[in-house]
């Protein structure tokens, strides 16, 4: 039976190295949300990828996200997709000995449970 990891917002994943990917309209999204224009947002709160093709959220001098405040994000109604995504479909090298995620069950969808084993 396979498993999802639910997140416990333990922020771990914030304050690791690396770079959060932006499309536009999480930047048009993130922007409207802090109550800026899309410039403003991505002077204030982006850098260019270390691949060059498209934009990463900031990180603090300590890794940190630019949006962590203290155990909290600050963006949390309108985090990037990958945000979202982690621990599931996407995770660094031993992500899982800092991170908090809960595994869950999920029923697999080709199992029928009436049916004779």
């Amino acid at each position: 039976m396979p498993f999802l990891l639910v997140c416990q917002r333990c922020t771990a994943c914030c304050c690791w190295p690396g770079q959060v990917r932006l499309t536009e309209a999480e930047i048009t999204r993130l922007a409207a949300f802090r109550g800026v224009g899309e410039s403003e947002f991505i002077q204030q709160f982006t850098r260019l990828r270390a691949d060059r093709q498209g934009l990463a959220l900031m990180e603090k001098p300590n890794h940190e996200c630019i949006f962590l405040e203290g155990k909290d994000c600050s963006v949390q109604a309108v985090k990037p997709q990958q945000c979202r995504d982690f621990p599931n479909r996407w995770n660094f090298p031993g992500f899982e000995k800092l991170c908090r995620a809960i595994p869950q069950w999920v029923p697999d969808p080709n199992h029928n449970e009436s049916s004779p084993a």
